[in-house]
């Protein structure tokens, strides 16, 4: 198993556009073609205007697959048109579990 964090900065004065477009036209082709939802987040506290995403997957080629259907979907696109000039920068990161981890 690994998780994937997706971790995006958002510009200013833009999260609520963001968020209701990612919530409206994103997380249903993520949630249909990547399945492993563990859960999106904001700063409250620290750097603000960051959105935290969590994916969880079997292996790195579950992943692999996964987001190469996703990046097919119809939907996509349109997705990815709507949030145009919404977000600075994005990172991503994969995560390994430790043995005593409780997501493994």
């Amino acid at each position: 198993m690994i998780l994937e964090e997706r971790d995006y900065r958002i510009v200013a004065g833009r999260m609520g556009d963001f968020l209701a477009t990612y919530e409206a036209l994103g997380l249903p082709v993520q949630k249909e073609m990547l399945g492993g939802f563990v859960g999106h987040f904001t700063t409250d506290i620290g750097e603000l205007n960051r959105v935290v995403a969590f994916w969880r997957y079997n292996s790195m080629a579950d992943r692999e697959e996964r987001r190469q259907r996703m990046l097919t979907h119809p939907d996509w696109p349109g997705y990815l048109a709507a949030i145009t000039g919404m977000v600075d920068t994005q990172s991503t990161r994969i995560l390994k579990p430790t043995s005593f981890s409780p997501l493994r």
